[in-house]
């Protein structure tokens, strides 16, 4: 019996990296992602730490205008931060959508070559029994015409 050659591999195979790049994609815009939701709250916690620290009692005027100078900073950086985290979210939600297109690309190849070598095992099944048939027919055939023959 022959092996099963899916005449399409080397598209399957193709499909199957192009899933793994867009994977890798996602996975690298989700970190960055990530990077900047931690920065976010790590600036969170800064500005708060300053708040608290401000309010405290003994401060000159040079040091509570520092502090809201350093706040003003702190929120100017927070806006930047948020603009890159709303591109970066766009950046995921870009690459989650190449991903879903490629698995459902390999998904379908991977489909094609199931239907293919299903039919390639029942052909293959239905060639097997008709020579099993034949062999069983021509053996029934040969010891009929001996029996004749050694009757005759």
């Amino acid at each position: 019996m022959r092996r099963f050659h899916f005449g399409l591999q080397k598209v399957l195979a193709l499909r199957e990296y192009r899933e793994q790049e867009t994977k890798l994609e996602l996975g690298r815009a989700m970190g960055a992602l990530m990077q900047l939701e931690q920065r976010l709250g790590d600036l969170a916690a800064e500005r708060i730490r300053v708040g608290n620290e401000q309010c405290g009692a003994g401060r000159g005027t040079a040091e509570i205008v520092a502090f809201d100078r350093y706040l003003q900073r702190l929120e100017s950086t927070k806006h930047r931060l948020l603009e890159e985290a709303a591109q970066a979210t766009r950046k995921v939600e870009e690459a989650r959508e190449g991903y879903l297109a490629a698995s459902r690309e390999r998904k379908i190849m991977d489909r094609v070559r199931e239907h293919q070598e299903a039919k390639y095992h029942k052909l293959q099944l239905g060639e097997e029994t008709n020579l099993l048939d034949d062999l069983g027919s021509s053996r029934f055939q040969r010891r009929a015409r001996e029996q004749d023959a050694a009757l005759e």
